[in-house]
């Protein structure tokens, strides 16, 4: 692999502009990349081209950069999450249609949640959570669903901070994380209300593998009503079923 005179390799440096996309920045000038990336305006453009002649990236006629469909069909051809996601599909469908706003599913991804599906409908509450989009586990019901079945370094890594609060209700201390984690494992669910957003509330259960290790959390985001603290429990016994076919998926 070619190195730069600073020690670092092309691959790296490429690496460094496609993780400059995300969610909110979706089309980027070169400009905008070099600044993220701290790269030099002539070395990102060089770089940008390249990638752009192999479709990882492409040019749009305002010459804005973006993500190329070819670096789609790669990851997905590549990607883990795959037959998961095939496998809950049909489970978040019907999910989706009992609660009647979101259903998702999220994995463990060093300390954060990564959203590999969603199923949303016109109306729905305020909802975060994207698709590839990615959540610190602190702060969302499946994130906490995952950190509790998690390994004991990861825990104590999180607990160590920082934990970023979104609302006043949001995980802020690590006493009050450790007392949920302990009640997701025991009651196996997580019930999140105003974590992320006040108008929110999120629920989710573990979805095991063949191991019976924990592999993704099944979520719900339905409107928070802080005027009835056992809101959203309702869909737990749904949630369950959900997961509980996904896992049954998963063990064949």
């Amino acid at each position: 692999m070619a190195r730069v005179a600073t020690g670092e390799s092309v691959l790296s440096r490429a690496v460094r502009i496609l993780a400059v996309f995300g969610p909110e920045e979706r089309a980027l000038r070169v400009s905008d990349i070099a600044a993220r990336t701290g790269l030099h305006v002539a070395t990102a453009s060089r770089l940008v081209a390249e990638m752009v002649s192999h479709g990882l990236l492409t040019r749009e006629d305002d010459r804005r950069v973006r993500v190329g469909v070819r670096l789609w069909e790669l990851a997905m051809r590549a990607s883990p999450t795959l037959s998961l996601r095939e496998a809950a599909m049909p489970f978040l469908e019907d999910l989706h249609a009992v609660v009647g706003h979101h259903a998702q599913i999220g994995v463990l991804d060093g300390a954060d949640v990564l959203f590999v599906e969603r199923l949303s409908a016109p109306g729905a509450v305020v909802n975060y959570t994207r698709i590839a989009g990615r959540l610190p586990l602190h702060a969302s019901s499946s994130g906490l669903v995952l950190l509790a079945h998690a390994s004991h370094e990861l825990q104590e890594q999180v607990l160590a901070g920082p934990l970023v609060r979104y609302t006043a209700a949001t995980i802020d201390t690590p006493a009050r994380l450790r007392r949920t984690l302990a009640d997701i494992r025991r009651d196996g669910y997580a019930h999140c209300p105003g974590f992320i957003h006040d108008e929110a509330l999120g629920v989710a259960v573990p979805v095991t593998d063949g191991t019976r290790a924990v592999v993704a959390a099944v979520a719900v985001i339905v409107p928070n009503d802080p005027a009835d603290p056992g809101a959203g429990r309702a869909v737990v016994p749904a949630l369950r079923a959900a997961a509980r076919g996904i896992s049954r998926i998963l063990s064949r």
